[in-house]
């Protein structure tokens, strides 16, 4: 009897069993020269803007190589090396992994290199010679920095290092860990277009969707979305050649800067979009990816477990294309 009447009560009143819908919540701001955005979905308020602002500035104080005060800038301006915090000793552990594993095609010692160039922390009169970059590339490569345990050494004092390249995916995975430790499960995490996905959207259930842009084919200057990818997990990050450079005379200077040459990268690729399992990894290989080149990008991948690609490039003559991996393209919408 008990039993019968607790089926007829739940069949009349459904609702006062059923969970709260969840709902939208939404973060915006500014952080690491760039915007960010947080939207995650919860049955009420569980993440405010001071507390993602609060994680914003704890990592700036580690890894910003703006601030003078920062840690990264500190080691910088040390003769030997200094002990690393957790957010500078998890950066610069993934950025020496990655850069044994591509050989040298993501390298955080580039500082040097970048600064002369023009995309460092101040300005230049003009860009170097030959004979200046030789000098240069003394304080730059694999070896110049190591980390063992929580003591992060330089080579010499010239060895400058430069996370830049890593830092927003760093930073977007340590933010959707935050979230994931207050209980949601649905959220989408961006910084600088560099994204982190889990769930769906609520309360329809509908997949994230994200937009890749690219140049114009017909009108360069004009950056529209290229394809839209639907993800429920995974990073989503971007770089490219075609938003972030100067001219000097008739050259075209990238923000790219070939550790190994010491000279910006000049290859047929425009952009690389990278998806993996986190922001960390995307991040730190999407600009190795696109210092290969398109044929040793596309076999290096082939190699790789959990990563995918699309990429834009210059074909022979002269016009626009695309192409991605295999995993990558089960990721587009067909619509």
């Amino acid at each position: 009897m008990r039993f019968a009447l607790l089926f007829w009560l739940v069949t009349l009143f459904p609702s006062s069993f059923s969970k709260p819908a969840l709902k939208p919540f939404h973060i915006f701001g500014f952080t690491q020269g760039t915007s960010y955005q947080v939207t995650y979905y919860a049955e009420d308020n569980v993440v405010s803007k001071l507390d993602v602002e609060l994680i914003l500035s704890e990592i700036d104080s580690s890894l910003s190589i703006y601030k003078p005060y920062s840690l990264l800038s500190r080691f910088n301006q040390s003769a030997s090396g200094l002990q690393a915090d957790e957010h500078l000793k998890r950066v610069v552990k993934k950025s020496l992994e990655i850069s044994q594993k591509t050989g040298g095609a993501f390298d955080i010692s580039v500082q040097p290199l970048v600064q002369a160039w023009g995309f460092g922390t101040k300005p230049v009169a003009a860009t170097p010679d030959s004979a200046a970059v030789l000098l240069l590339l003394k304080c730059v490569g694999l070896g110049k920095v190591t980390l063992h345990r929580n003591q992060l050494r330089k080579f010499a004092p010239c060895v400058r290092i430069d996370v830049n390249g890593i830092a927003q995916g760093y930073t977007v995975d340590v933010l959707a860990d935050y979230l994931e430790k207050q209980g949601i499960r649905n959220y989408l995490v961006e910084i600088g277009g560099e994204i982190r996905v889990k769930g769906r959207k609520q309360p329809g259930g509908a997949l994230m969707s994200i937009g890749i842009e690219g140049p114009d084919k017909n009108k360069p200057a004009i950056f529209p979305i290229q394809k839209v990818i639907r993800l429920e997990n995974g990073a989503i990050t971007a770089s490219g050649n075609y938003r972030k450079f100067y001219q000097s005379g008739n050259k075209t200077i990238s923000h790219l800067i070939d550790p190994k040459a010491g000279f910006p990268v000049q290859n047929e690729l425009i952009s690389v979009t990278v998806w993996a399992k986190n922001a960390l990894t995307a991040d730190g290989y999407d600009n190795a990816l696109m210092g290969m080149g398109l044929d040793k990008a596309l076999k290096f991948l082939g190699m790789q477990k959990c990563m995918e690609a699309y990429f834009i490039y210059h074909t022979p003559d002269g016009s626009i294309a695309d192409t991605a991996t295999t995993g990558f393209y089960k990721l587009m919408d067909k619509r």
